[in-house]
């Protein structure tokens, strides 16, 4: 990769489409795109354009030829995505116009971008930090608006400057140790009172960055929830009720979900992958019994389980040995066809077989339990990450890996406090003023930068 290529990529999905856009990042494409692009208005020269202008007129072969009708936007240095001169071709969707136009845009000495490239360039250009580069990844791949919500905030920057502040304070409280290293007849010992201050002040602001990461690991990775029971108790119908559509088969034959169905749904803002499994039994038939065995992995592997009864059938040996399968610290009882006269589960039933655990009354058919259903969804996997009142946040796992290994630098210094030699402690407090510089891009590797943005769509 030589940055200061001249580049170009389709900036849209392939495919039909109102317009399509080629985007082109470097210090020669606007001259470049000047060779192949005709103005409408022949007295126009985009050389001469101002930044943010919109030019119509068409793209042309070296013969002349038009290859299709185009507007031309113009955004200049520094002020664009890349912090480089940026030429967006907007021609028609579909995928024959875009290749002809992108085609011909390489053939004047710019190269296809690789993954991530234009965003690369914007971090090179220090126009974002790397944070906020990886937060671009994090928008495209949200699932739902609380998600959404989370990465915008991460790619505007607002944890950047507190970054910073905490970059300064380990920067300043560094120098003043190798001050007291480097002369220490001068400058003496440090002031470790006020350095243990600083020191758990710093420790405490990252200490909020991680809680608030585990938090907003609940809107960026979502949590998986089976439907488990005995066949024909209505989990289909169940999972059909939360997704408000007909995903899965329902009959009154018992065994009809032969596999573990899929799909997800978003409860208040958590992106949820549901699972109708199939009903637990013994079997002679080999496809069910197959069946079973995906459903009880599904189970282990779900954060959350609900356990369907049936009011009308009672709770008979056969729910019993499914329910003692189950872990109770991540599971719903969910009594269903309430609607039905015949009521065989009572309350003392419940409470004496069901102790500690959630248990919510309903009738999947009338759609009555739901709306506590999902708000007990979401209380249970808020609790499962633990008491936290401040603000959810976004970072992905190489990020919350540098924010431990700040932390554990932090606590090693304060523990070393006045009891260590300074340069041990310099030790610490450089490891954790490498950590942070690993989330902002002050100290990132060329290997691990190349890694993130691999992950890049081409042409982002």
């Amino acid at each position: 990769m030589y940055i200061n290529d001249d580049i170009a990529a389709l900036a849209t999905p392939p495919g039909e489409g109102g317009i399509a856009i080629i985007r082109l990042s470097g210090s020669g494409v606007i001259e470049k795109i000047d060779r192949i692009f005709k103005p409408y208005n022949a007295g126009v020269d985009i050389k001469k354009k101002a930044g943010y202008t919109l030019t119509l007129g068409w793209i042309v072969d070296e013969k002349g030829e038009y290859i299709d009708e185009v507007l031309i936007s113009i955004m200049r240095a520094p002020r664009s995505y890349t912090g480089e001169d940026v030429v967006e071709i907007n021609c028609h969707g579909g995928i024959l116009a875009a290749r002809k136009c992108l085609e011909e845009v390489l053939k004047n000495g710019i190269r296809l971008a690789e993954p991530g490239e234009f965003t690369r360039r914007a971090f090179i250009s220090g126009r974002i930090d790397m944070s906020q580069a990886e937060a671009v990844i994090e928008v495209i791949r949200a699932k739902t608006e609380k998600g959404l919500k989370l990465a915008l905030k991460q790619l505007k920057g607002e944890n950047k400057a507190d970054f910073a502040y905490l970059e300064d304070e380990l920067t300043s409280i560094n120098a003043a140790v190798e001050a007291s290293i480097d002369f220490p007849d001068e400058v003496g010992e440090p002031d470790y009172d006020e350095m243990q201050a600083r020191l758990e002040k710093v420790k405490k602001a990252l200490e909020k960055f991680i809680e608030g990461a585990k938090m907003g690991d609940i809107y960026r990775e979502g949590v998986s929830i089976a439907i488990v029971g005995k066949p024909n108790v209505g989990k289909s119908s169940l999972l059909n009720a939360l997704l408000r559509k007909e995903k899965a088969i329902v009959t009154d034959i018992p065994g009809t979900t032969r596999d573990v169905i899929e799909d997800y749904i978003n409860i208040e803002g958590i992106p949820v992958k549901i699972m109708d499994t199939a009903g637990i039994r013994e079997t002679e038939d080999i496809v069910e019994r197959i069946g079973v065995e995906k459903s009880s992995q599904a189970i282990e592997e779900a954060d959350l389980v609900i356990f369907l009864l049936d009011v009308a059938a009672g709770i008979t040996e056969e729910d019993m040995n499914i329910y003692r399968r189950l872990r109770k610290d991540n599971l719903i009882v969910l009594v269903n066809k309430e609607d039905l006269e015949e009521k065989n589960i009572s309350e003392e039933d419940l409470a004496r077989l069901f102790k500690g655990v959630k248990v919510i009354r309903g009738s999947v058919k009338e759609k009555t339990g739901l709306d506590e259903l999902k708000k007990s969804i979401k209380d249970m996997i808020i609790e499962g990450r633990g008491s936290y009142e401040g603000e959810e946040m976004i970072f992905n796992i190489r990020q919350k890996i540098a924010l431990d290994k700040a932390r554990e630098h932090l606590v090693s210094a304060l523990e070393g406090l006045g009891k260590v030699p300074l340069d041990c402690l310099a030790v610490d407090i450089r490891g954790a003023l490498e950590a942070l510089g690993e989330i902002t891009g002050k100290n990132i590797k060329e290997e691990v930068m190349d890694r993130i943005f691999r992950d890049f769509c081409i042409g982002k």
